[in-house]
């Protein structure tokens, strides 16, 4: 039980209850026609089964957020477990127009960018922009799917990157 009287911090506290969730790392990338742009991204989630819906939460300080203001699609890019330097580089270890150089990135036929290499590629056609605090929900409906290989998705907890394994399960 918290005691109402001791200081508390509530954003602090947020955030450290945050650090504890694991998330999967993806590459979300857009374009406006004008600028195309790519941002290491954790807030993602699946909305609905039907349609297939995804949604994703961006900063409204970020390049990205103004493009996406203006694109009609975005890709959701699953990172393979492999891939965290170029996670670091699209969180901005490299400056913007570098970041495209690393990885193995192919355009669809209106410029979308994607990672060919990826666990997974994710595009949506951009339904509903939601903000909400510092951050926009950006909800997207399924077009396409490329799937890769493997299933190794790159996880990031408590400001670390990990691998995931599966969890040894007692017998009944």
């Amino acid at each position: 039980m918290i005691d109402p009287s001791a200081a508390f911090d509530l954003t602090a506290e947020f955030r450290d209850a945050m650090r504890r969730m694991a998330s999967t790392v993806t590459i979300i990338t857009a374009t406006d026609y004008e600028r195309h742009h790519g941002m290491t991204v954790t807030a993602v989630t699946s909305v609905s089964m039907d349609p297939p819906s995804i949604l994703i939460c961006l900063n409204n300080r970020t390049r990205l957020h103004d493009i996406m203001g203006q694109a009609r699609r975005f890709c959701v890019n699953i990172l393979h477990a492999e891939q965290a330097e170029l996670s670091s580089a699209f969180s901005g270890a490299l400056p913007a127009e570098e970041r495209f150089e690393k990885g193995a990135w192919r355009k669809t036929g209106d410029g979308l960018g994607f990672l060919d290499d990826a666990q997974a590629n994710i595009f949506c056609q951009k339904m509903a922009a939601i903000p909400f605090g510092t951050h926009t929900i950006f909800i997207g409906q399924v077009v396409d799917i490329h799937l890769g290989e493997a299933a190794e998705p790159l996880i990031y907890q408590n400001a670390s990157y990990r691998v995931s394994s599966a969890a040894p399960v007692a017998n009944r």
